[in-house]
């Protein structure tokens, strides 16, 4: 796609990008992206894709936010009890280390790979210092 300027980003009718193209932060009312919908406790449902937003950046693609209108959007589906224990079960493997097998008590950096005392075994804080006497 290359550059896009800030005026190439107004196509209301879709004649360029195939689907009316707007700039950031200039969506028509009764349109919104999946956050947007999420955020009033909408989904698209299964509807096409209504629109795009463009905001173009310099020597990069432009990012793209597709637009989904609010009339067709679905609520979303409430959360069954399994799908609440495999959501627990997928962040307890999260903040599972790997190397010790121990929960971390917080989601393990992907940097890392590993809970920060089996990465850095050598940097351990002193867990009580010996008070100075007077």
């Amino acid at each position: 796609m290359g550059p896009v300027t800030l005026t190439q980003c107004f196509d209301p009718t879709g004649a360029t990008y195939g689907i009316p193209t707007y700039p950031w932060h200039y969506a028509p009312e009764g349109l919104a992206t999946r956050r947007q919908l999420r955020a009033g406790g909408l989904r698209p449902g299964g509807q096409p894709i209504a629109a795009q937003l463009l905001r173009p950046r310099y020597r990069r693609e432009p990012l793209v936010a597709y637009l989904y209108r609010i009339d067709r959007a679905k609520p979303v589906r409430a959360m069954t009890s399994r799908k609440w224990g495999a959501l627990a079960l997928a962040m307890l493997a999260r903040r599972t280390c790997p190397n010790c097998r121990a929960d971390a008590g917080y989601v393990i950096p992907t940097s890392l790979g590993a809970c920060v005392p089996c990465t850095y075994p050598d940097n351990r804080e002193p867990t009580d210092p010996q008070p100075r006497e007077a």
